[in-house]
């Protein structure tokens, strides 16, 4: 008899509770050597503590500025040989003696190991290594290293990575890339902003209302840094389903039209045109480069005549026309010159997320994995360290260090889970 065929059954609900919960873990840039100096010592603990707080009040929970005590000592890791931690409880009657522990950033949450065991295999992330590709270099399992990834994606991402109120980008983009869940077509909506990844969520289907939960993640997570706030405008491809989501989530929000991808359409319908075809591209940015908009209206109107009059009816034809027809929604760009003209730095990190998540052939399982691993790699492409031969590196580590303009440690992983104190999550 042949053997029954089991079939998995993979949840596709997504638990948004799990995603914002909050901790009471944490975390500060310190040594290994100094760490263990200061633990035993109650008052060289807390004088480098109170140094902490005054430094970097952002990884604290608030009501720690009205006063605390060292609580208690934990229990030697039993991982960690040796290592333990200290913890604090709150003296705010607001806080109802809250009690945190305070991790050092050389070792992974849940006392799990050292980062400096862990930093090199998960810098492979950036350029896509399968897990079992991490396993045959650096020993252990796949599914090992897949849950060590997946763990950075339980930190909030706006909370990690925008460290002070001020750096909140006022203007964002915003788009769709295509993926695919248990061989089924899926979104992630991704928010980009400062070249770094601020939104980043899977969802099963493109509709207005879908899209809204998806990108209500982002607004969940930059309302818990500033309370108030409100980006001023959003870069979209023109899909009617992305921008009703923005406007259900933010009212005022002002909808920028991605001019490239009008262009892309024109590129693409109008190669057969050889005769026209590099008069069509250089009109076309000719006009996008007007000093104003009333100059590159008048330029967009002279395209379409030169069009309508010189080039046969047919696809190529109709892409341009289209474009002209927008003009006046490109045209509000020069009303918000901060504002984001084209998608192209978001289109630069969907391509790298793309190329990471072709070679693990998509997500198979639940949504909550999928979920929590494309979380870890918008945090991964915020922290991982620019090439070496990029220009930007002779003065910043990474896109996160760009936006807030330090770092708390020259190691990028420590630095990461120092940003994630709490979770990313202010309260």
């Amino acid at each position: 008899m042949p053997e029954p065929t089991r079939s998995r059954v993979c949840k596709t609900t997504k638990d948004s509770a799990a995603l914002f919960a909050p901790t009471t873990r944490v975390c500060i840039p310190i040594e290994r050597a100094e760490y263990d100096r200061i633990l035993a010592d109650p008052v060289a603990f807390r004088t480098h503590l109170d140094g902490q707080i005054a430094a970097h009040p952002e990884l604290f929970p608030v009501a720690i500025q009205h006063g605390y005590h060292l609580h208690s000592l934990l229990p030697p890791s039993r991982k960690l040989s040796g290592l333990r931690l200290r913890r604090i409880k709150l003296t705010a009657p607001e806080a109802e003696g809250a009690v945190y522990s305070v991790a050092p950033s050389f070792v992974r949450p849940s006392m799990s190991g050292s980062t400096e065991a862990v930093e090199k295999a998960l810098f492979l992330r950036r350029f896509g290594v399968p897990f079992w590709g991490w396993a045959y270099v650096f020993g252990d399992t796949a599914p090992y290293w897949e849950r060590l990834a997946l763990g950075l994606g339980y930190n909030r991402l706006v909370g990690t990575t925008v460290k002070h109120a001020e750096d909140l980008p006022r203007d964002v983009l915003a788009d769709e890339k295509h993926t695919r869940l248990n061989g089924e077509k899926a979104y992630v909506a991704t928010t980009v902003g400062h070249e770094c990844g601020l939104g980043a969520s899977l969802t099963l289907h493109a509709d207005a209302e879908e899209l809204q939960e998806a990108y209500a993640h982002f607004k969940t997570e930059a309302t818990n840094v500033q309370a108030t706030y409100q980006p001023q405008t959003v870069n979209t491809d023109g899909w009617s389903g992305t921008q009703n989501a923005w406007l259900a989530l933010f009212p005022n929000i002002v909808l920028i039209l991605c001019f490239l991808h009008g262009f892309l359409k024109i590129r693409d319908r109008c190669k057969r045109l050889k005769p026209h075809f590099q008069m069509i591209c250089t009109r076309v940015w000719d006009a996008y480069h007007a000093a104003s908009a009333t100059l590159f209206l008048t330029k967009i109107g002279e395209l379409k005549a030169w069009a309508t009059q010189t080039l046969e009816p047919g696809p190529g034809l109709e892409a341009l026309l289209k474009l002209c027809d927008r003009a006046p929604a490109y045209a509000q760009a020069s009303q918000y010159p901060s504002a984001y003209r084209t998608s192209n730095m978001l289109d630069r990190q969907m391509d790298r997320m793309d190329r990471c998540f072709y070679n693990a052939k998509y997500f198979h399982g639940h949504l909550m994995t999928a979920e929590y691993g494309i979380r870890s790699w918008a945090l991964l492409h915020n922290f991982l360290p620019y090439c070496p031969r990029a220009k930007r590196a002779t003065t910043y580590h990474s896109p996160a260090h760009k936006l807030n303009g330090f770092v708390y440690h020259d190691n990028w992983l420590q630095n990461l889970l120092v940003s994630a104190s709490m979770g990313g999550f202010r309260h």
